[in-house]
């Protein structure tokens, strides 16, 4: 993906909370789209390989969810998380993981991820297909500007990180702020 591109369009099959269920599991099933999470705001989208894992529980997704208000204030409406797991994983991750400002979206069949060139196999480490790590800031659902992990490539012996970092990103929307402001 690159600047000025519109995201793909895509059904994500997600569950959500419904109090009117009753019992311990009180989940429904809820088709989002695409547009349902992109259109009219300016968010942030990263995606990793998957829920659970090492970089991705211990700095990325804490890292987004810790800086929220100070993406809000450089004018960030909503940051999601998505990788391709499915939507129960991305659920019990944002739980164990103590998430309220970042949603997950579940691209448990990597439709998203494979349509913006970022599924890639890591049988090496037995996940199947995953997601390569990126971040993007996404525009009303076109792409604003996208940070991409060097190196992608099936089965990569590293797990590569830092462009796609809440770091980096945060510095990318002051600049771009400043830029804007002078």
């Amino acid at each position: 993906m690159q600047s000025g591109q519109k995201l793909p369009q895509v059904t994500f099959h997600t569950r959500v909370r419904d109090a009117s269920i009753g019992g311990s599991n009180p989940f429904r099933w809820e088709d989002k789209t695409t547009a349902d999470y992109f259109a009219g705001k300016r968010v942030i989208l990263f995606s990793l390989p998957g829920a659970f894992t090492p970089t991705c529980s211990t700095y990325q997704l804490p890292g987004f969810e810790n800086n929220f208000a100070k993406f809000q204030d450089l004018g960030i409406d909503a940051i999601y998380c998505m990788s391709v797991n499915d939507s129960f994983v991305m659920n019990q991750w944002a739980k164990a993981q103590g998430i309220e400002n970042v949603s997950v979206i579940p691209d448990g069949s990597g439709e998203f991820t494979r349509r913006v060139g970022m599924l890639v196999r890591k049988d090496n480490l037995g996940f199947g297909l995953r997601s390569w790590r990126y971040a993007a800031v996404i525009d009303n659902g076109v792409v604003e500007a996208w940070f991409e992990e060097p190196g992608i490539c099936d089965n990569h012996g590293e797990d590569p990180y830092g462009e796609s970092s809440p770091e980096n990103l945060l510095k990318y929307l002051a600049e771009a702020t400043a830029e804007v402001a002078a």
